[in-house]
């Protein structure tokens, strides 16, 4: 089966602009409730691989629906036509088919088993098998199919044997009866022993496909809200964010309540661990060492950096635990009851083993401050653009709203102020946040470099030492 064409054009593919090949194809079954004569609905799991130098093997699932006519309605989804004139199949992206999706659907509302497959259902909701599908668009590494406004279908596609963590926090969650999670109805997982040895690795066990959760029907997503709030702060200029109708402040406080009790749930559900706090900073200053091989303008922020990091060797033992892992404001989204956390699931590029471990809490607080930061400076730049002679005035007051929600946020996280530890342990993962983000942006989007590289210097005083000669 050729998928490399479907896949090169894919919103969920990973590998664009990087040279592949699909290197095999294996179908893992057929998924149960099926009506006879109707739609088959297959899964099949491509092998990626790279050949550029990065190199690297991935694993992809392609939910597929198999009909013997062509449907014209589904041309857009179209990955394949196998067969002759005589026996002709015509293979298209599953999400797109409401046939389909509604034999997933009837598959977790009767807790299927067939073949590989098993669809875990939690009790406590009668899913609503009269409604149809429809798959949400938008730049996603997975697929999001929601069924009315009863519940919603995250597809995963990087897929890896193991335990997705999005999945199993969830659960955790959802049991422990959290209010600041979508509820978790039920998961589908296949046997991993369905794939050759090569690719099953020592995992083993499962391959988590995707899960079935709560639809959130009032949510607003809390990146767009951010950024209202800092466009309603720039048209009125004579006000402090405070003064503007659209002051987000309460909002953020809110959200750092949430975070605040999901971090105690999780705490609760699944312990803590020790790590020395020098290790961790030997980590971040690997990391930066690397980051400024790639991002020149670190040279002169690197001594600074390293100080900073320094302090944080010198904590001694670090308390973690599960946490979200990549928090921003993205990942959050505000309901009439109240803000939710969503994508548990962590970085999909990053080994399935590392998502899945312990971190500091404070992890999650400094990527929700960057991202306060990243909300104004980015209206900040489109505002600015439209208007050069206010970009002073803009930038101050993109500042002004930048702490003024960081503050909120932080007081209602913690409850009081922060303990001289505590400060240290979050400027060290700002610190170490704010490195990544200069990689990223030197290799994605050059011209928002300076984003970081000001909240780098921001958080070391304005420090500079000399760029190595």
């Amino acid at each position: 089966m050729e998928l490399a064409d479907y896949l090169t054009h894919a919103r969920w593919f990973g590998g664009k602009g990087r040279s592949f090949r699909v290197t095999g194809t294996h179908t893992l079954g057929v998924v149960p409730s099926g009506e006879p004569g109707g739609v088959v609905p297959l899964v099949v799991i491509a092998v990626v691989d790279f050949d550029d130098q990065e190199g690297g093997r991935d694993l992809y699932q392609v939910p597929l629906a198999q009909y013997a006519e062509r449907q014209p309605a589904l041309d857009h989804a179209l990955v394949a036509t196998l067969g002759d004139e005589h026996d002709r199949r015509y293979l298209y992206d599953a999400v797109h088919d409401r046939e389909a999706m509604a034999c997933w659907l009837r598959s977790f509302a009767s807790g299927a088993t067939a073949g590989p497959f098993t669809f875990h259902r939690l009790p406590g909701h009668d899913l609503d098998l009269d409604t149809h599908s429809t798959l949400f668009s938008g730049e996603q590494s997975n697929s999001s199919v929601a069924f009315g406004e009863d519940s919603l279908l995250k597809v995963f596609r990087r897929v890896t044997p193991g335990v997705n963590p999005d999945i199993e926090i969830h659960d955790r969650l959802t049991r422990a009866g959290s209010e600041h999670v979508a509820a978790l109805y039920g998961w589908v997982e296949a046997d991993a022993s369905a794939l050759p040895d090569d690719l099953v690795g020592a995992e083993g066990g499962v391959l988590q496909l995707g899960f079935l959760q709560q639809f959130l029907r009032t949510a607003s997503d809390g990146w767009d809200l951010a950024q209202a709030s800092v466009r309603n702060l720039f048209a009125e200029g004579d006000l402090h964010a405070e003064e503007v109708g659209g002051d987000f402040a309460g909002e953020s406080a809110r959200l750092g309540e949430a975070v605040s009790e999901v971090h105690t749930s999780l705490h609760a559900e699944l312990g803590d661990h020790q790590w020395d706090s020098a290790q961790v900073a030997s980590t971040m200053q690997t990391r930066l060492d690397a980051a400024a091989r790639v991002v020149p303008e670190l040279a002169a922020h690197r001594e600074a950096l390293s100080r900073t990091f320094d302090r944080f060797a010198m904590l001694g033992s670090l308390t973690v635990q599960r946490v979200h892992g990549d928090l921003h404001l993205g990942q959050t989204l505000r309901t009439v009851k109240g803000w939710k956390i969503v994508d548990f699931e962590g970085e999909p590029a990053k080994p399935l083993a590392e998502r899945s471990r312990p971190d500091s809490p404070w992890r999650d607080v400094a990527g929700m401050l960057r991202s306060f930061d990243y909300a104004a400076q980015i209206v900040e730049r489109t505002m600015g653009a439209d208007n050069p002679a206010s970009a002073h005035q803009l930038a101050f007051r993109a500042t002004e709203w930048v702490e003024r929600n960081s503050d909120a946020f932080l007081e209602a996280y913690a409850g009081r102020p922060l303990t001289d530890d505590e400060q240290t342990l979050l400027d060290g993962y700002l610190a170490d946040k704010a490195v990544y983000e200069t990689v990223y942006e030197a290799r994605n989007r050059p011209t928002w470099l300076d984003i970081p590289l000001k909240a780098i210097t921001r958080l070391t005083g304005g420090e500079a030492g000399q760029a190595p000669g």
